[in-house]
């Protein structure tokens, strides 16, 4: 049976672009695999905590030594891990925050990378490869090729090398310009922003094609 791992990490509620962007995309998933299984976690209302010097370091650690701290630590490595390993499909709503990734979706990746659940340490051969990983972004301002601020984007330039270990590899679907509706002095920006945004719902439309129905 199919299964999706759907991920949120925008803190804005029901505001937030990436969210409606990521339910629109699971909705697709859902029609193309009506009898598949979705597993929801959302970082941004219940974050997963980062890693530090009490339980982080479990991983150097052989689980025989490990403190109470630092068990607990790695099986929530475990219990995440196991999600992404369990589906055939995640998806991740994945805003731009200061330039870089929420820092939720930061910790969520330090959890993943976990020798012997999501790569072999011997050979660092990643173990979480042939998934299909759809990164749904999110830029309130403009970055693409001739913008200001060209390649202050370093979310999605982060992501595939953060992940890179465990042999998933991220395709991105990217909206951007979203503040311009609520910014003034973007306002002159606002059908480019419509246009982008329509862009990246096209895309989504297309990700999955319905499942045929029988007559």
């Amino acid at each position: 049976m199919a299964r999706l791992l759907h991920i949120d990490s925008s803190v804005q509620g029901d505001g937030s672009v990436s969210r409606r962007l990521t339910a629109r995309a699971a909705g697709v998933w859902r029609a193309a695999h009506p009898d598949g299984t979705v597993v929801y976690r959302d970082l941004g209302a219940d974050p997963v905590p980062h890693l530090d010097s009490v339980g982080g370091i479990s991983r150097l650690v052989p689980r025989e030594q490990h403190t109470e701290a630092q068990a607990a630590s790695w099986a929530l490595t475990e219990e995440l891990v196991g999600e992404v390993a369990a589906a055939d499909t995640i998806l991740l709503g994945l805003p731009l925050y200061n330039y870089g990734v929420p820092s939720s979706v930061k910790a969520w990746v330090d959890h993943l990378i976990a020798p012997g659940l999501s790569y072999r340490p011997e050979s660092m051969k990643g173990l979480l490869s042939g998934r299909d990983f759809i990164a749904i972004a999110s830029r309130g301002g403009g970055y693409g090729e001739g913008a200001p601020k060209q390649g202050w984007d370093h979310a999605t330039a982060w992501l595939p090398h953060g992940l890179s270990l465990t042999g998933l590899e991220p395709r991105f679907i990217t909206t951007e310009l979203t503040l311009a509706q609520h910014n003034p002095a973007m306002s002159s920006l606002i059908p480019l922003a419509e246009e982008s945004r329509r862009q990246a719902e096209a895309a989504i439309d297309k990700l999955w094609p319905p499942a045929m129905t029988g007559v």
